[in-house]
């Protein structure tokens, strides 16, 4: 395929996103599915669970990384090049750049800084060094690898375009999903001593999580959880947001409109003591609802309008349009909705007051779908309500750069919560328990199965979550084969003490 096909396919791709997105606003009437529930959470009492904000126990388990001190020293010289192109949203990318720092130590060759292909659903063309500190990630792994900003100018020719508009014999495009370490010396070894460079697109996924030497599985989480750091714009921003959901009275005093946003961060006599904050990470946007093939409420409309959306990005081939919603939502295999998880956070304890940061990207439903959480947990706040147009500005529409704030926002909140597993979801995870934080993982095919009890009570409800959610708030769960060491670090990364 040409550059100039490709261009032209993803414009159409896009017109068809726009058009699918203008037919599910048509005509659909957005309800409370669960009404009984829901007059039982406004109605619960304050005063929350004393044990909701304590820290994780010391579980026994630390990170351990660095085991080689000093460390080893580099090969005085490096095998070649390697490039890699890399699709999918922020979290795919950064699973997909932590393998490419793994392959380089396989192949003992130099690292070109991952080129971030341009996501067709999100439009964001933000590159590694937009998104990530690149001198902390070229200092973090001097002792690892070797990597480059750019290729030198013998090498300027090996380039995305160059790799799109026609067969080249430096580009690898055959790397089986979750090769093994022998793989890439059989098959990419023999590119790089004889081109001195290799291009391996596509790459996301292509590494495989079992049968590696323990210093390269080591390697991935060191890249993952201290070189991968956000620029520091994102971290300035992710502060100030923070600081804000702890001190609740930073608004006070101050009008809500055309303020110095950052003044309550320098200001001494405004800080107050920290407050408690928890995270919902609310996956539903219009992908989601339409591919899980889920019934959410919205009538023949919504059924109508999400099966045409199907049919126009994916031809129809959605597996679970085989099932019905009901079997679907007892198997776990819906998402949660912003109601459905007010009712969760409601039910483990959380009350009106609590602070909660949404993060999200857009939902889909708008505010219509958003209103029944907000009224569950009316102190809810997300990026607009925290941050100013002002602060906001380099970050509009950049859909990495947005995640790459809630990421943040995330990791140093007291709980964090994910309404669906994913990438976000999974990225978060592994990250908190390598740090040992609170992580509330829902247990989906209970709640489906509790939300398709239309006569359950508000106590039973309570009880049956409790209960199915004793050993599911942070605990350290070793990683099985063919798991993701990004989402269960342990004990590949971590020690036992």
């Amino acid at each position: 395929m040409n550059l100039r096909r490709w261009i032209l396919s993803v414009l159409f791709f896009v017109v068809l996103l726009c058009n699918a997105s203008t037919s599910l606003s048509e005509s659909i009437t957005i309800k409370p599915r669960h009404l009984s529930l829901l007059k039982s959470a406004l109605q619960r009492p304050s005063g929350e669970q004393s044990d909701l904000w304590k820290p994780m126990t010391d579980q026994g388990w630390s990170p351990c990384i660095d085991l080689e001190d000093p460390p080893l020293a580099l090969p005085n010289k490096t095998e070649g090049y390697i490039q890699v192109f890399l699709d999918g949203g922020l979290n795919q990318q950064r699973m997909g750049i932590c393998d490419a720092v793994a392959v380089a130590k396989i192949l003992n060759a130099t690292l070109v800084i991952p080129f971030l292909e341009v996501n067709p659903v999100w439009q964001d063309s933000s590159s590694f060094v937009d998104i990530f500190d690149v001198n902390h990630f070229i200092d973090s792994l001097k002792d690892d690898i070797r990597v480059v900003k750019e290729l030198p100018e013998e090498y300027s020719w090996s380039t995305r375009e160059y790799y799109a508009t026609a067969v080249r014999e430096t580009r690898v495009k055959t790397a089986p999903v979750h090769a093994s370490a022998q793989w890439y010396i059989e098959n990419v070894s023999p590119l790089l001593h004889s081109y001195g460079i290799a291009a391996i697109s596509p790459f996301s996924h292509r590494l495989s999580f079992d049968h590696l030497p323990a210093e390269i599985q080591r390697l991935r989480c060191k890249v993952n959880f201290q070189a991968l750091r956000f620029v520091p714009h994102i971290t300035s921003l992710g502060d100030a947001l923070v600081s804000r959901l702890r001190n609740p009275l930073w608004r006070s005093n101050k009008e809500k409109k055309n303020v110095d946003h950052l003044g309550d961060m320098t200001n001494p006599h405004s800080r107050q003591e920290p407050g408690k904050f928890a995270v919902l990470h609310l996956r539903f946007d219009k992908d989601m609802a339409a591919h899980s093939a889920c019934d959410f409420g919205g009538g023949k409309p919504e059924k109508l309008a999400l099966a045409k959306y199907r049919q126009m990005i994916w031809q129809g081939r959605v597996l679970n349009s085989q099932f019905t919603d009901e079997e679907l939502r007892s198997q776990g295999r819906c998402p949660l909705t912003p109601e459905e998880m007010g009712l969760l956070l409601a039910a483990f304890g959380f009350d009106n007051n609590t602070r909660l940061y949404l993060a999200s990207h857009k939902v889909y439903g708008g505010e219509a779908r958003i209103s029944a959480l907000r009224q569950v947990f009316p102190r809810m706040e997300d990026k607009r309500s925290l941050a100013s147009s002002e602060e906001r500005a380099r970050i509009k529409g950049k859909a990495s750069l947005l995640a790459a704030l809630d990421y943040y926002v995330s990791m140093h909140s007291d709980v964090f919560i994910s309404a669906s597993p994913g990438n976000m979801h999974n990225a978060l995870a592994g990250h908190r328990t390598f740090e040992n934080l609170k992580t509330i993982r829902p247990n989906m095919a209970l709640i489906g199965q509790l939300f398709l009890n239309k006569s359950i009570t508000w106590v039973d409800f309570q009880q049956a979550l409790g209960e199915g959610h004793v050993n599911r708030q942070g605990q350290i769960r070793l990683r099985k084969p063919k798991q993701s060491i990004y989402t269960y670090p342990a004990p590949d990364c971590m020690c036992h003490v």
